[in-house]
């Protein structure tokens, strides 16, 4: 008996592996059903549609659904349940930016390239930060004396680069998806710190700011 021919999306990026690609539809679930207003003397069917779909280059599954009516049956935008995308960090410089992205897009494939391509990262900030000395271990204590990390974090860097040292030299093992989750928890920890916490206070002293401007321009009280 012939098999039955695959369906697919068009063409989705996925969030596990971020390859491009149409996606098998590998199961569906619809919740329409039909409405009645007895007061209208009307009825219509509406309700979520959901669809699995697995990625041809990973095999993992993305979730998505959609709101059907069948007043506007080819009016719909899907929306993406899982996996849900980690917001990135704010306030990064261009070049960080660039290295997170890219060792976020091989988490899900290879734990040992994303150990390598952290480690990149965690470099990156060193020279963007100015640090001096010989090793990644010498940078971020050198980090530390300037206080642009506080100790506790230089712990965190150090076991960052002990982790990522692990992907990078084959004597040391190998790193498993287990370990990605860590690194990337890590790695936002550090970049939280250096980069995302001043953008943000920057922000609010420029909203507080422009509040007091507000309140100079507003005329005294009858």
């Amino acid at each position: 008996m012939a098999g039955k021919d695959k369906r697919l999306t068009s063409v989705l990026r996925c969030g596990h592996c971020a390859n491009s690609a149409p996606m098998e539809i590998v199961g569906t679930h619809s919740q329409v059903e039909q409405h009645i207003d007895n007061k209208q003397n009307v009825s219509w069917e509406a309700g979520f549609v959901y669809q699995m779909a697995q990625c041809p280059a990973c095999a993992d599954i993305t979730l998505r659904r959609y709101y059907y009516h069948d007043a506007y049956p080819d009016d719909f935008e899907w929306s993406v349940l899982y996996p849900t995308a980690r917001a990135l960090p704010q306030g990064l410089p261009e070049t960080i930016q660039k290295a997170w992205c890219a060792a976020a897009r091989v988490k899900n494939i290879d734990a040992n390239a994303f150990g390598v391509l952290v480690r990149r990262m965690l470099e990156l900030v060193c020279a963007d930060r100015g640090a001096t000395g010989g090793t990644l271990n010498d940078k971020l204590a050198d980090l530390a004396t300037k206080r642009e990390i506080p100790e506790k974090l230089v712990a965190v860097a150090r076991g960052l680069r002990r982790l990522s040292n692990v992907g990078a030299h084959a004597e040391l093992g190998d790193l498993t998806p287990a370990e990605a989750p860590i690194l990337e928890d890590l790695s936002r920890a550090v970049l939280e710190y250096v980069y995302s916490a001043p953008h943000l206070a920057s922000q609010a002293e420029e909203r507080l700011a422009a509040l007091r401007v507000g309140d100079d321009e507003q005329p005294p009280d009858a």
